[in-house]
């Protein structure tokens, strides 16, 4: 089997997507420093911050329309171009005498949108790229994940290195010039573009609603999508009470750093994993594994020392970083092409949506009920509604095997079978889910 890396095609696209995740990852931490020393304002903060992750969230089903629609190559081209231009605006501003904050902020909102395509768009990118055959796939995304997971821990150091370097609006020159380098890369790419199958034009609406549908007909996916949510929602409460706890309890910010540092390496090991170990049922697999977060948070509630606290929130990541990647591979094996991107971008909505509620609702619970019990209910949560997933037909009987014919959606007639190219095959049970006639 040819490594995915030496197929120069998927080559140029993880260099293009590590520079793109990269960039985006420089963002938050330079804006939200930028920001407050120009206005010395938290509500313009939120503002500008607000004005990114809003139009991202709110748009993200309308990208995936979109990326489904037109060329793919040419989309992600699109996205990157986009939020070169956004950022430069940013550092014009910033490299003034007096930026405008209006300005930063719309040019957020752009990028916020462009930001939704590109994430809509990555799924189709792999699958029209790295066969699905063997396992080139899910090493190909597992590379991604890794990518990802270093670009994350990078991103805010690496930030904060170019602001006392050279300050502000350089990091977003930089930031530009990245983007710039992903298009770049991107325009040498060729994707196995398959001419489009005669269909009737419809409205964005009517894609819509065709996407919700794949959704709506695989009881893995949407019953998955929950789980997904929860621990998304639980993670952003221990995101946010937990250096609160380390700086009140367990000796301040460096017992916090510890465990965020032990978080990353985590997630750097489990995306290793993923590319290794391949269960046949990886949707049952992967949501057991994300019941592992209820041990950090377990171990909060019981005001366990700093070193099981790391320990436990290091394996919570690592079941982070295997099930990302591992799901990527299913969904892509399995959604039919033509309705991907689409699918991915109801996958990205409800994670994103659920995070923002931790954050709101986590320090309303702390002062009702003090900071043991917020870690212990969310520890409950998390892990039964993980687990529970296995109750479901589909997450059950979903397997990745070589022997079982592909089993096809509402879209499949329309898409083709897009769920392999042979030599890997899919069983998805229609015990539970919705299939056409």
């Amino acid at each position: 089997m040819t490594h995915p890396l030496r197929l120069r095609n998927f080559r140029l696209l993880f260099i293009s997507r590590t520079m793109s995740t990269l960039s985006d990852a420089l963002v938050p931490t330079a804006l939200s420093l930028a920001v407050v020393q120009v206005t010395g304002s938290a509500t313009l903060l939120a503002v500008v911050l607000g004005c990114a992750l809003g139009t991202r969230l709110v748009l993200l089903p309308v990208a995936g329309a979109v990326a489904d629609r037109f060329n793919t190559r040419l989309v992600a081209l699109a996205a990157d171009l986009t939020r070169m231009v956004t950022q430069a605006v940013v550092a014009v501003e910033l490299l003034g005498d007096d930026p405008s904050v209006t300005h930063i902020a719309i040019a957020q909102a752009v990028a916020g949108a462009a930001s939704a395509v590109g994430l809509s768009n990555l799924s189709p990118l792999v699958t029209k790229i790295v066969p699905a055959a063997g396992e080139q796939r899910i090493k190909a995304n597992s590379l991604m994940s890794v990518a990802k997971s270093v670009s994350l821990l990078a991103g805010p150091a690496l930030a904060g290195t170019l602001i006392f370097a050279v300050g502000y609006g350089w990091v977003f020159v930089v930031d530009a010039t990245a983007f710039g380098i992903s298009a770049a890369l991107m325009l040498t790419v060729r994707l196995t573009e398959a001419a489009p199958a005669p269909r009737a034009r419809t409205s964005i609406r009517a894609d819509l609603t065709e996407g919700f549908a794949e959704v709506r007909a695989r009881d893995w996916y949407w019953t998955s999508l929950i789980a997904h949510a929860v621990w998304n929602f639980v993670a952003n409460i221990l995101l946010t009470l937990g250096p609160l706890i380390a700086v009140k309890r367990l000796g301040g910010e460096g017992a916090w750093v510890a465990v965020t540092q032990a978080g990353g390496i985590g997630l750097l090991a489990g995306s290793l994993l993923s590319g290794w170990a391949r269960p046949k049922r990886p949707v049952l697999v992967g949501n057991i594994a994300l019941a592992s977060y209820a041990l950090p948070l377990g171990l909060f509630a019981a005001g366990a020392p700093v070193p099981l606290l790391v320990a436990g929130y290091g394996v919570a990541l690592a079941a982070l970083g295997f099930l990302n990647p591992t799901w990527d591979t299913t969904v892509q094996t399995v959604i039919p092409q033509g309705v991907l991107a689409r699918v991915s971008s109801y996958d990205w909505l409800v994670s994103l949506a659920a995070q923002p509620l931790g954050v709101v609702l986590a320090p309303v619970a702390l002062s009702l009920w003090g900071e043991r019990v917020p870690f212990a209910a969310a520890a409950v949560l998390v892990a039964v509604v993980c687990v529970g997933t296995a109750a479901v037909p589909g997450v059950r009987n979903l397997r990745l095997d070589r022997e079982a014919p592909a089993h096809p959606g509402p879209a499949a007639e329309e898409a083709g079978a897009a769920a392999g190219d042979g030599a890997e095959a899919v069983r998805e049970s229609g015990e539970g889910t919705k299939t056409p006639a």
